[in-house]
């Protein structure tokens, strides 16, 4: 069968699917379950439209239930689980989670996690604040946004890719097609250095390609807050003798406080939970180990599906509560 045909009869069958069953529930609801008649005609129309609203959510809430419910509770059994030799698991207690707090790569992991969550959304936020401010006073400021957001549209695995190759070191004598060491060789260094090595400094350049991503969304999102700022307080400003700088960090940052934390937050997950990165370009040598490698090195290595789970329950619960404030927090700024 031809794909473009097998791809409208998936679509036609998907869409004929959910109005069978939104007529077929509706049908069941009002004739059988709560069937407008008889002398609790009133209550029965008034219980039928409470259930209703949730006939139509409950394909959606199955959906997540077993997409993401299940996943997490499952996980949560294996991380009190051991595989049994020739198939099977047993109740193995809080053994997974001793072993995995007496491995040194869990807690490099966990140290090079917190660098991390330092440096990237700080990092990110302020470019991000930085680019926001000076693209909007510019003539060509919406081609420089182009630009600067480009890197969004890359894939974490794509934008590894990029920067290995510019931090690439060939042999001495060769032409260098990385940039770090053709401009470190043109400025006087005596030979090629494979920076991906150098400690503590490794961890910074794996850093640098989140910044890079990170940065255009923060600046999206910065941008579209300050040009909500009202202009009469920033004229009032002007008339009262108040410089750039002072505008700046006493009338529009206190306004857009609230959008710079639901930022820094949203990029604070999206370091808990790197992976694509590190994996890509160290796989987690050279002291350069975080916790979303370390679990996939434990499940899909070591084959270690016990530890590995308790990895993965520990990303779990350092994402949580940041998760929950965030959500809370664009609540209250919506209202």
């Amino acid at each position: 069968m031809h794909p473009a045909l097998q791809g409208l009869i998936t679509i036609a069958l998907g869409v004929g699917g959910c109005l069978g069953y939104f007529w077929l529930s509706n049908q069941i609801l009002d004739k059988v379950i709560f069937p407008p008649r008889g002398k609790d005609i009133g209550r029965n129309i008034n219980r039928a439209n409470l259930v209703r609203p949730w006939l139509f959510l409950f394909p959606a809430l199955a959906a997540l239930g077993l997409y993401l419910a299940y996943p997490v509770f499952e996980t949560l059994r294996l991380s009190f689980t051991d595989r049994v030799p020739g198939g099977g698991y047993a109740f193995a207690g809080v053994d997974n989670y001793t072993q995995m707090l007496g491995e040194p790569k869990f807690w490099e992991a966990l140290r090079n996690n917190f660098f991390w969550l330092l440096i990237v959304p700080a990092a990110s936020t302020g470019f991000g604040l930085l680019a926001a401010q000076l693209t909007d006073r510019i003539r060509w400021g919406n081609i420089a946004k182009s630009l600067i957001f480009m890197p969004m549209a890359i894939s974490f695995v794509g934008a590894a890719v990029i920067w290995k190759l510019v931090y690439d070191a060939r042999p001495l004598g060769q032409e260098q097609i990385g940039v770090m060491n053709a401009l470190y060789l043109w400025f006087g260094g005596d030979e090629p250095v494979t920076w991906l090595t150098v400690l503590p400094w490794n961890n910074i350049f794996l850093m640098v390609v989140l910044i890079w991503i990170q940065t255009g969304f923060a600046m999206v999102i910065l941008s579209a807050a300050l040009r909500g700022i009202p202009e009469e307080t920033i004229e009032a400003a002007i008339v009262d003798g108040a410089g750039p700088f002072q505008i700046f960090f006493k009338i529009k940052l206190p306004q857009i406080s609230g959008t710079i934390v639901v930022v820094w937050t949203t990029i604070t997950l999206v370091v808990l939970k790197v992976f694509d990165i590190v994996f890509a370009m160290t796989n987690g040598q050279w002291k350069t180990q975080v916790l979303a490698n370390y679990m996939f090195d434990k499940l899909f290595r070591a084959n270690d599906w016990g530890v590995g789970s308790a990895a993965a329950m520990v990303i779990m619960l350092l994402v949580t509560p940041i998760l929950v404030w965030n959500v809370r927090n664009a609540r209250r700024e919506m209202k």
